[in-house]
């Protein structure tokens, strides 16, 4: 992206690269105008991405950037801490962290190479039903196992 951004800022003074087309830039999706008037099924509600749907003023995108960022410097920090400090609380909280971090990244994976409205929504529904089972598999696990803690440091010690 940040070579785009350098090609157009290149372009501007006259020069023209060779490869630099209008059809290889990224362009921003919009929604017609007929979808908005429609009511909404309990299926077209869920959004993975939610600047597609936001307004033209909306800070969503920004918002959502953030809070990835900050759930992967929160996910830096969770590991000396299970690590010094191991228990349920924090078993918990990592089992909500890296199941929400990888339902984000997963949902990027998704906005970027599935392509098709029915594609999209079988691809949205699949990744939510991945993400409750896998939250609810490293819940079970930490309430009739040893948890997430014990469990990393039981493999490091053999």
């Amino acid at each position: 992206m940040a070579s785009v951004v350098r090609l157009s800022c290149v372009c501007r003074r006259g020069f023209k690269p060779l490869f630099y087309q209008s059809t290889l830039l990224p362009r921003p999706l919009a929604i017609p105008h007929k979808y908005q008037e429609q009511p909404h099924l309990l299926t077209a509600r869920i959004h993975a991405s939610q600047a597609l749907y936001a307004g033209p003023g909306s800070k969503a995108a920004s918002l959502h950037w953030t809070a990835e960022r900050v759930l992967s410097i929160l996910l830096l920090s969770m590991g000396p801490v299970a690590y010094f400090n191991p228990g349920p609380v924090i078993d918990y909280s990592l089992a909500a962290a890296l199941t929400l971090h990888g339902h984000w990244g997963l949902g990027q994976v998704l906005t970027d190479y599935v392509h098709g409205e029915s594609k999209i929504k079988a691809a949205k529904a699949s990744l939510f039903l991945l993400s409750t089972v896998t939250f609810a598999g490293l819940c079970y696990f930490n309430y009739n196992d040893v948890g997430i803690c014990k469990a990393v440091a039981l493999l490091w010690s053999k």
